[in-house]
C-alpha cells in the first residue's frame, strides 16, 4: 500500500490513462521518425530566441534566481520535486517570454524544450520492466544475490553494486536501475532491510560503471554524438575533426580511471552505512526458491528475447544511428502485443508518470535558463579561468589548468544541474576552448564526460537513474529525500573526482607523449592494489566482499588502546611504589 492506495486500486485505472499511454507512444513515434531517427540527434532544442538588446545581465539574473527558487523547493521538500520541477519551468518560461525578441512561445514550442530522448527512452524501458516484473525473474534474481552472499548483508550490497555497474557500463545506468530498483526492493522485504541505503549505493555505482563507456550515461552518447569527427566537421570548428572521439575512445580513455575509482567508492559506502550494511541475514533458502521462484516461464522467454533485440539495438547504435529511444519505444510496444494485446494494465504499473514529469518540468527549466544565456555566462567565465593561467612549456600548464577547471565545474554544475542539458549546452563551449585557446581538444572531452557522469551522483536530480530510482522507490513506499541522497552522493562525488583529476593529469599532462603506456601502468598498479588489498584480507580469514574494504584501522586502535593501557598501568604501579 502507497499513500493509502492499495495495489488493487492502483492497478484499476481508468480507460482514459491507457488512451493517454498510447497516444503519447504514438504521438512520440512520429516524433522521433521525423525528428531523432531521420538525424541522430540527441537533442529537440532549436527554437531561435535572442534576448532583448540591454536585458540581458538582468535575464541572467533572473534565470539564475528560478534555478535557486526550484532547488530551495525541492531541498526543503515544502513540495513535491514533481511539482517543483513543473513550477520552475512554468517560471523560466514566463521569464522567457518576457525578455526575448521573438513572439509569445505556443505550446508546441515550449515542447521541443523538453528532451524526448530521455522521456522516450524512460517510458519505453518502465512498459518492458512492467511485463518482466510478472513474470518473476527479479524474485529470482533476489534469490540468487542472496545465496551467493551466504547471508552477509555487506557481500549481498557487494554482489548488487558490482552487478549493477557492469550492467550500466554494457546497457546504460537508467535502464540498469529500472531493472534492478524492484529485485532490491524485494530482497529488502524478505530479509527485513532497509531498502533505501542500498539503493543508494547502487545508483551511484550506476553513475560510476556507465561512465566508462559511450552507451553506459546519456551524457557520454551526447558527447560521443556531438563531439564524433562527422559531428565536428559540420560544425564551426571543422579543423577539430580529426580529434572526435568515436565508441572505442570511450572504453580505452575512460574505463581505466573508472577502474581506479571502484575500490575507494566501497570503501567510502561502507562507512558512510557501517551500522546499516553490518551484519547478517539468514532465511531459509529452499523455501525462499519455492516462494520466489519465475512463475511465468514463456512469457520471460518471449519477453526477455524482444529486451535482448532492444539491448542489441542499445549496443549498435554508434553503428546504425537509430536513437536509443527510438529502440526502447519499439521494444515496449513489441512487448505488449507479443505478450497480452488485450490488458495493459499490468504492464502500465510501472510506468512512473510523475518521474516522466518531473524530467520535462526540468528540462524545460534549463532549457529556457540555456536561452536566457545562464549557461554560456557559466561557459565563458570558465573559458576566463582558463586564461588566467599561463601557457607555460608545451602548453601543459594551461592543458592543465583546462582539464581540471572543465572537471571540477562539470561535477559540481552536473550535480545541481541535471547532467542531460548541461552537456548539451557545454558541447559547442568545449570546442570554442578548444579552438580559441589553441588547447587539445581530446583531454577537454574527457574533462567533460567524467565531470558530467560522476557530478550526476552529487544531488538527487543530478541524474537520471537517480531520480527514476527515487521514483521506483516511493511508488513502493520508500521515498528518498534529497538530503538522504545527498549524505552519501556528494562524497562519492567529491572522492570519484579526486581519483579522476589524478588520473587525467598523469596521462594527460605528465604523459602527454605516451598516454597509452601510463594508461597501462595506472591499469596495472591498480590491478596489482586490488589483488595485494583482497589477498591481505583473505589471510585474515575475511571474505571477499571484507577484503576490498580491508584496512588497519581496528589493528592500530587495538595497539594504541594497549599502549595507553600500558602506560596507565605503569603510571599507577610506580605511584602505587611511592606511596
Amino acid at each position: 500500500m502507497v499513500a493509502g492506495i492499495s495495489l488493487t486500486d492502483r492497478m484499476k485505472r481508468h480507460p482514459a490513462q491507457n488512451v493517454a499511454m498510447l497516444l503519447i507512444l504514438v504521438v512520440g513515434s512520429l516524433m522521433f521518425a521525423n525528428e531523432v531517427f531521420a538525424q541522430g540527434s540527441l537533442t529537440d532544442v532549436h527554437l531561435d530566441l535572442n534576448v532583448k538588446d540591454g536585458l540581458e545581465t538582468q535575464a541572467i539574473w533572473v534565470g539564475l534566481g528560478v534555478l535557486l527558487f526550484v532547488y530551495a523547493l525541492i531541498i526543503t521538500e515544502v513540495v513535491h520535486r514533481t511539482l517543483a520541477s513543473c513550477v520552475g519551468g512554468l517560471l523560466a518560461v514566463l521569464a522567457l517570454n518576457y525578455y526575448t525578441v521573438e513572439p509569445t512561445l505556443t505550446l508546441r514550442a515550449v515542447t521541443t524544450l523538453i528532451d524526448w530522448e530521455t522521456i522516450g527512452l524512460l517510458l519505453g524501458m518502465m512498459v518492458m520492466v512492467g511485463v518482466l516484473s510478472h513474470t518473476g525473474v527479479f524474485e529470482w534474481f533476489a534469490v540468487e544475490a542472496y545465496k551467493k552472499s551466504k547471508g552477509s548483508i555487506w557481500t549481498l550490497v557487494v554482489i548488487l553494486c558490482s552487478v549493477t555497474a557492469v550492467l550500466s557500463a554494457f546497457l546504460d545506468n537508467v535502464t540498469t536501475m529500472l531493472l534492478i530498483t524492484p529485485v532490491t526492493i524485494q530482497l529488502a522485504k524478505v530479509l527485513d532491510l532497509k531498502p533505501i541505503p542500498i539503493l543508494i549505493s547502487e545508483v551511484l555505482f550506476s553513475n560510476v560503471g556507465g561512465a566508462a563507456t559511450m552507451i553506459g550515461d546519456p551524457p557520454n552518447i551526447m558527447i560521443g554524438s556531438g563531439l564524433s569527427p562527422a559531428a565536428i566537421a559540420g560544425s564551426k570548428y571543422p579543423e577539430l575533426a580529426s580529434s572526435g572521439v568515436t565508441f572505442n575512445d570511450f572504453i580505452t580513455e575512460m574505463a581505466p580511471g573508472i577502474l581506479m575509482t571502484i575500490v575507494p567508492t566501497f570503501m567510502l559506502i561502507k562507512y558512510l552505512y557501517r551500522d546499516e550494511f553490518s551484519g547478517e541475514r539468514h532465511r531459509d533458502i529452499a523455501e525462499l526458491e519455492a516462494k520466489y521462484g519465475v512463475k511465468d516461464a514463456k512469457l520471460l522467454k518471449s519477453s526477455g528475447f524482444i529486451l535482448g533485440l532492444v539491448i542489441l539495438g542499445f549496443f549498435l547504435h554508434p553503428i546504425i544511428n537509430v536513437a536509443v529511444s527510438w529502440v526502447a519505444l519499439a521494444g515496449a510496444v513489441l512487448m505488449l502485443l507479443a505478450t497480452n494485446r488485450h490488458d495493459i494494465e499490468e504492464p502500465l504499473e510501472k510506468v512512473e508518470w510523475t518521474t516522466l514529469l518531473f524530467f520535462a518540468g526540468l528540462f524545460v527549466l534549463v532549457h529556457s535558463l540555456q536561452y536566457l544565456g545562464v549557461i554560456s555566462y557559466i561557459g565563458n567565465y570558465i573559458e576566463i579561468a582558463i586564461q588566467f593561467f599561463p601557457v607555460g612549456e608545451g602548453g601543459l600548464i594551461r592543458l592543465s589548468a583546462a582539464i581540471l577547471i572543465i572537471l571540477w565545474v562539470s561535477a559540481f554544475a552536473s550535480a545541481f544541474i541535471d547532467n542531460i542539458p548541461y552537456t548539451v549546452t557545454m558541447i559547442p563551449i568545449v570546442l570554442q576552448i578548444s579552438s580559441s585557446l589553441s588547447i587539445e581538444l581530446g583531454p577537454l572531452i574527457w574533462a567533460l564526460a567524467f565531470g558530467a557522469c560522476l557530478g550526476g551522483n552529487g544531488t538527487l536530480i543530478g541524474a537520471s537513474a537517480n531520480v527514476v530510482t527515487a521514483g521506483m522507490a516511493e511508488e513502493a513506499g520508500y521515498p528518498i529525500s534529497f538530503k538522504e541522497f545527498f549524505r552519501a552522493g556528494f562524497p562519492v562525488m567529491i572522492l570519484t573526482t579526486a581519483i579522476v583529476s589524478v588520473y587525467m593529469i598523469a596521462v594527460y599532462v605528465f604523459s602527454a607523449d605516451h598516454t597509452l603506456y601510463a594508461k597501462i601502468v595506472l591499469l596495472g598498479i591498480t590491478l596489482v592494489g586490488i589483488m595485494l588489498q583482497v589477498s591481505r584480507g583473505v589471510s585474515k580469514g575475511k571474505s571477499f566482499s571484507e577484503s576490498l574494504i580491508d584496512n588497519d584501522y581496528d589493528e592500530i586502535k587495538e595497539v594504541v588502546l594497549d599502549t595507553i593501557d600500558g602506560v596507565k598501568s605503569a603510571i599507577l604501579s610506580k605511584v602505587s611504589e611511592e606511596e
